[in-house]
């Protein structure tokens, strides 16, 4: 009975929503820089993913979608809950990076990458242009959207920087963004904090360096590893994919995502002060390699901390899961979630 009500829920979302809803392994679901967010007052996991192939919103436009699960082995979906707006800063074909949602305050908050190919901010010496790139922060008032940009001018990040990847870290009672300045700008990729306004409707202060990616030993340039940026071989080092979390001690993690000679790779760094300030420091090797990338953490409801991160770094890439041991000074793997 159960599974009959479950099918015609699928259907009725079909006819309403014109979307294809349908059942899925988390193994099917074509995605990079997964986010599963854990809402315990519904008991279900929502997956947010960028739109992939044919999957558009309404109006045709690349956007954020969602999938729902109760176990995180089958999940439905996918649901739009979020579309390039008309008249927005962003190309509308352009695909959408890293989108995370975060419940601050009642509010349900969408942070994702957006690039505007065609709105070059600065020329290299080399010659390489550097595009408008940026995270731009969305509201909505449930995790199934739709999500709203405060601003459809600019991105929330510097928009005279090329950014991604950024996430939202409360401390001290006040909102902060931590993100990555991308290498392709300045070389050297950096891992940024900023403080927000109470309403996360805009930047309050200044972006500051929290660390370098290649303060990170096992990180490696990318033209010393043969890896090429628009046909060339430029002498930068990648910064990817921040995740902040405490551990019991109080210390502070910083996952983080690079290339290292087992290619593209997943670690963290920590800070022993507890504060996003630092200073931090790193492993000599990273926590998962070999195409793992771009993780988060979160716990399941019944209170076990997972890894969850893409694999492998090329298409198609799908979300994979991991059991996460803490301890006063790091993470481990235990084992992989199946």
């Amino acid at each position: 009975m159960k599974g009959i009500f479950i099918l015609l829920f699928i259907f009725f979302i079909q006819v309403v929503t014109g979307q294809n809803v349908k059942s899925w392994q988390l193994s099917e679901i074509p995605i990079r820089d997964p986010y599963i967010l854990p809402v315990e007052e519904e008991n279900i996991y929502y997956l947010y993913s960028a739109t992939f192939g044919e999957l558009r919103g309404p109006k045709g436009r690349q956007g954020v979608c969602t999938y729902k699960s109760k176990d995180l082995k089958t999940w439905y979906g996918p649901f739009i809950v979020f579309e390039n707006p008309k008249g927005f800063w962003a190309d509308p074909n352009h695909g959408i990076w890293a989108p995370e949602v975060h419940v601050y305050k009642g509010k349900y908050y969408l942070f994702a990458t957006f690039t505007n190919p065609n709105d070059t901010i600065e020329i290299r010496n080399d010659g390489i242009p550097v595009v408008l790139r940026g995270t731009q922060i969305c509201v909505a008032d449930n995790p199934l959207g739709p999500f709203i940009p405060f601003d459809l001018n600019k991105p929330t990040t510097p928009d005279n920087w090329s950014s991604l990847d950024g996430t939202l870290w409360v401390e001290n009672d006040s909102p902060y963004m931590v993100f990555c300045h991308e290498w392709v700008q300045i070389n050297e990729g950096t891992f940024e904090m900023v403080k927000l306004n109470p309403d996360l409707s805009g930047l309050a202060g200044k972006p500051k360096t929290i660390f370098k990616a290649n303060d990170a030993a096992w990180v490696q340039r990318m033209d010393l590893l043969g890896k090429k940026y628009k046909g060339q071989q430029i002498p930068g080092y990648v910064s990817d994919g921040a995740d902040i979390h405490r551990l019991p001690s109080g210390k502070l993690i910083c996952l983080t995502s690079g290339f290292g000679q087992n290619g593209y790779a997943l670690s963290y760094a920590i800070s022993e002060s507890g504060k996003l300030s630092g200073p931090w420091k790193h492993p000599e090797e990273p926590l998962l390699a070999g195409g793992h990338g771009h993780g988060i953490l979160f716990r399941t409801f019944d209170k076990k901390l997972m890894l969850t991160c893409h694999c492998p770094n090329k298409s198609p890439s799908t979300a994979v899961l991991y059991i996460v041991e803490e301890s006063n000074n790091g993470i481990s793997i235990k084992t992989k979630w199946e």
